[in-house]
């Protein structure tokens, strides 16, 4: 059942029911939330718009079978921004999953290797994709490396928070406890593969929420086994940032 939680959400459902009627087929069965955050953020260069941490608990709080919405995200200690989002989630009532983000050191320097090496960039360029890149081209990275180990840059640093095997673990766990038939992923990560196929194998629904060309190829491949992929540009209205909602008829 459908009962708004804001008088937005219900003007909104007015404007765009087909969207409404959407969420109902999706959210159909006693159902748990799983919103990899670091991920969803990552979505906003793609989307043109951000997503609202507070009107997504509110659209989905708008459902009476989403049993728990859980959200995971890592801390920047020290860093009032990072903190302050883990706090209002709280805050809203998610089921929050945090942990230190550690800052990883990835080595740039080129000094002690030929030209054409792929001995530094295979550490932060997929070896799929250097596999496609001309000779000329390594080597062009290679000199641009080159500039900046001149500069005095040695290395680059990579924030690393990975929630992949809590989720899963999480999404496997809720099935196996709490009798929960829908899950619904906020995440396009290979890594959730494996889970998925497990769940969608045992006979229940899964979706995950994402945007296009922000879903892995192996993610793609589960459709076939009942795995259902929704464009969360539909939901722009209901989850934007208020300065970047539409005004409604």
């Amino acid at each position: 059942m459908f009962k708004p939680k804001s008088e937005r959400i219900e003007k909104l459902a007015k404007t765009y029911p087909d969207r409404i009627e959407e969420l109902l087929r999706v959210f159909d069965k006693p159902t748990n939330v799983y919103i990899d955050f670091a991920n969803v953020r990552g979505w906003t260069p793609k989307l043109g718009w951000h997503v609202d941490v507070k009107r997504v608990k509110q659209l989905l709080d708008s459902f009476d079978s989403v049993r728990e919405v859980k959200f995971y995200h890592g801390t920047l200690e020290g860093k009032e921004e990072s903190e302050n989002v883990i706090a209002e989630a709280r805050r809203l009532g998610y089921m929050v999953k945090t942990k230190p983000v550690k800052m990883m050191k990835i080595p740039i320097d080129v000094s002690s290797i030929e030209i054409n090496s792929i001995d530094i960039l295979k550490s932060f360029i997929r070896p799929s994709l250097l596999a496609k890149l001309k000779i000329e081209t390594i080597k062009d990275l290679n000199e641009e490396l080159k500039i900046l180990n001149q500069q005095g840059t040695t290395y680059i640093e990579e924030p690393k928070a990975n929630f992949d095997v809590e989720i899963g673990r999480d999404m496997l766990r809720d099935y196996d406890n709490d009798g929960i038939n829908s899950f619904i992923l906020w995440s396009g990560d290979s890594d959730f593969e494996e889970p998925i196929r497990q769940l969608l194998k045992d006979k229940k629904q899964v979706f995950i929420f994402a945007t296009a060309r922000k879903v892995a190829t192996e993610l793609n491949s589960l459709r076939a086994e009942g795995l259902v992929i929704l464009d969360i540009q539909k939901l722009k209205e209901f989850i934007c940032y208020k300065k970047e909602m539409a005004p409604l008829k």
